[in-house]
């Protein structure tokens, strides 16, 4: 009984990131719908466990459940991201001040390091699909090293909302490189433990390119 009851949260898990991949990947985009026994199929799970994989989808905002017509994945809406960002900017700026007032370890530094350093490397080839993956993952590191796991789940769901609003409008914005030189801001005030400085300078960073993006989803037809 426990093995099947680990295999089925097993399914449900693999199903849950397989869809949500698809919908971040923009394989499914905004507006997309699909019945239960379709994506049951196309996932190779039964519909319950395809029910599970959509309850959590739509809990972190990314779909929602229509009776009798299955999921369809939301749009992305200027005022929407707009209140996205003003959570992050809020919780991420404090976890940069927590972290530059507390110190942290050459070793934890230089996983911040190597992540700006892919960065630098997908945009010096224009991969900005390796590029958005290495910005995640210092944006990640930041909380994973600021500890608290509450502001973790919430930073990463708000984080996969704006990673989709990223993807619909980067062919309409520059290469990204003044990202790269603000996260080099925000390591060194870690560094030197200017915790005052690294929430500033966090603050600034998601402030500027809240504000790139919102202004381009607010002149684009709803996507």
């Amino acid at each position: 009984m426990i093995t099947s009851r680990k295999s089925k949260e097993t399914r449900a898990e693999v199903a849950y990131s397989q869809l949500k991949d698809a919908i971040l990947g923009n394989e499914m985009p905004a507006g997309a719908q699909a019945m239960e026994p379709e994506l049951a199929l196309r996932y190779g799970v039964s519909r319950a466990t395809i029910r599970e994989a959509l309850i959590r989808l739509e809990a972190e905002g990314l779909i929602e459940i229509v009776p009798r017509r299955g999921a369809r994945v939301l749009p992305i809406v200027a005022d929407d991201m707009r209140e996205i960002y003003q959570i992050l900017i809020s919780l991420e700026s404090d976890a940069a001040y927590e972290l530059a007032a507390r110190g942290l370890t050459d070793q934890e530094l230089e996983l911040l390091t190597l992540a700006n350093n892919s960065m630098a490397e997908a945009l010096n080839k224009e991969d900005l699909a390796t590029w958005a993956v290495a910005d995640d993952a210092f944006h990640r590191g930041i909380l994973d090293l600021h500890g608290n796991k509450r502001i973790g789940k919430i930073v990463t769901s708000l984080m996969h909302q704006a990673h989709r609003a990223r993807l619909v409008t980067r062919k309409f914005r520059p290469l990204p490189a003044k990202s790269i030189e603000e996260h080099d801001g925000i390591l060194d005030a870690i560094r030197v433990n200017d915790a005052d400085a690294a929430r500033d300078l966090f603050k600034a960073h998601r402030k500027r390119s809240a504000n790139e993006i919102l202004e381009i989803l607010e002149k684009l037809p709803q996507v």
